[in-house]
């Protein structure tokens, strides 16, 4: 009765399993995955939000198939204020793109999720396969499912920071290959595609007639002050003690020197992004694509896109007009976030020079860190291990697709507080 792509595996699994019986048990669980913002314990500005969703104009239906135009534009203006061009305090605080998006190649969709679907049925037939780092989000695996897609994995390899392996890139490409995904910055690596991968990266793609769709959900989180390579943990400390502010005084956002794919004019790009990471705020559901590469093949992709958000239509009004106040969010919410990730990451990096069984591995931006741990049982039980002896909920590294155990994934946007007292209960046991 049900098609092929949707036999996925329903059961759940021996983790998630562990983790309800503890709960069930009232057992208060130190959560250190933590994952919507919305229930961070950030500040809002609730006045002005639910104000921008009483618009008297989302009255009036406006049917237009790459969204509302005054949308578009204001997701446009978020390109220019991180390019430095448009005036906003965030522009202060963000390294020159040099990018200024045009509205027209911008597509509104309710999630980025959506965006990869328009995406994948804009570039692939059935059974075309389109490449994807590993480790990284579990999620691709479902769209690409849903759109009949397969996914060949390549490597991300460590070696003092995170890095695309090319070698695998080329062993991986087939007659069948239609594109590169990249994650900008990874979830979980939170590694940074560099400026000398983006030229390794077009060139590859441009010979092979592929298109790269970059992800950059996280960009405007990064932890760098310059283009250098991401420090070591005892660096980091130490920064992050010397650049304290005064008692009283909020810290700024720091610099974050990474550019966005929305002006890679080299090859075929798609790039993704929204609210949810953006502004904080995933319940909104706003998302968008930006196209752009070679003149004519931009025009060409965006005209069959259009056509494809036409068939859908799934923006609604009120949140289309909405979008330039939601996104006036991003810069009282950022600074809380960088602000927490900071400490949190400052915390992490002081209990880990009191021990050595564990490390953690080099990260770039984002809202995630890797331990690496002792190898003497599975991720998973030892994440359910934890879960039962300690309280505390990391996730296992294979949730990602690590190549192998000793991984843990951890969030930097839990409440300070929870995270400290989180990582002495990990750091104890796995010192014991």
């Amino acid at each position: 009765m049900f098609s092929e792509r949707t036999n996925w595996k329903l059961a759940r699994n021996r983790f998630t399993q562990a983790l309800e019986e503890v709960r069930a048990g009232g057992t208060k669980i130190l959560d250190l995955t933590v994952s919507n913002p919305t229930r961070a314990g950030l500040r809002y500005d609730e006045a002005a939000i639910l104000r921008a969703l009483a618009s008297p104009r989302a009255l009036d239906y406006d049917p237009q198939s790459k969204g509302l135009l005054a949308a578009r534009e204001a997701v446009a203006s978020y390109y220019r204020d991180r390019s430095g061009r448009g005036g906003s305090d965030v522009s202060r605080n963000v390294a020159s793109d040099g990018i200024d998006v045009d509205p027209e190649r911008i597509v509104l969709t309710t999630s980025t999720s959506e965006g990869y679907s328009f995406v994948f049925r804009l570039l692939c037939n059935a059974g075309d396969e389109l490449l994807v780092p590993k480790p990284s989000y579990p999620l691709f695996e479902f769209l690409a499912d849903l759109q009949d897609v397969r996914l060949v994995p390549y490597p991300l390899i460590y070696d003092h920071g995170w890095q695309m392996d090319f070698p695998s890139l080329e062993r991986a490409v087939t007659q069948r290959t239609r594109g590169v995904v990249v994650v900008h910055p990874n979830n979980p690596t939170g590694s940074f595609v560099s400026e000398g991968e983006v030229e390794l990266l077009n060139s590859f793609c441009r010979e092979r007639g592929l298109a790269v769709i970059a992800d950059e959900v996280f960009l405007d989180y990064g932890l760098e002050t310059s283009g250098a390579k991401a420090p070591t943990q005892a660096e980091l400390y130490r920064s992050a003690e010397s650049a304290a502010p005064p008692k009283g005084e909020p810290a700024p956002p720091k610099g974050n020197p990474h550019r966005s794919f929305t002006g890679n004019a080299e090859v075929l790009t798609f790039t993704l992004s929204g609210l949810s990471k953006i502004a904080a705020l995933p319940q909104m559901k706003v998302a968008w694509v930006v196209t752009s590469g070679p003149r004519e093949l931009a025009a060409e992709a965006m005209g069959r896109l259009e056509v494809i958000a036409d068939t859908y239509l799934s923006m609604n009004a009120p949140m289309q007009w909405a979008v330039p106040a939601l996104l006036e969010q991003r810069v009282g919410v950022q600074r809380q976030l960088l602000e927490r990730i900071r400490a949190n990451l400052a915390e992490l990096d002081r209990q880990l020079a009191g021990q050595e069984a564990c490390s953690r591995l080099a990260v770039e931006g984002g809202w995630y860190a890797v331990l690496r741990v002792p190898v003497t049982r599975s991720d998973e039980e030892l994440a359910i291990e934890l879960v039962r002896e300690k309280s505390v909920l990391l996730h296992p590294g294979h949730f990602y697709d690590f190549a192998g155990d000793g991984y843990l994934v951890l969030s930097l946007i839990t409440c300070e507080a929870e995270f400290s007292e989180g990582m002495g209960r990990v750091l104890a046991f796995l010192n014991s």
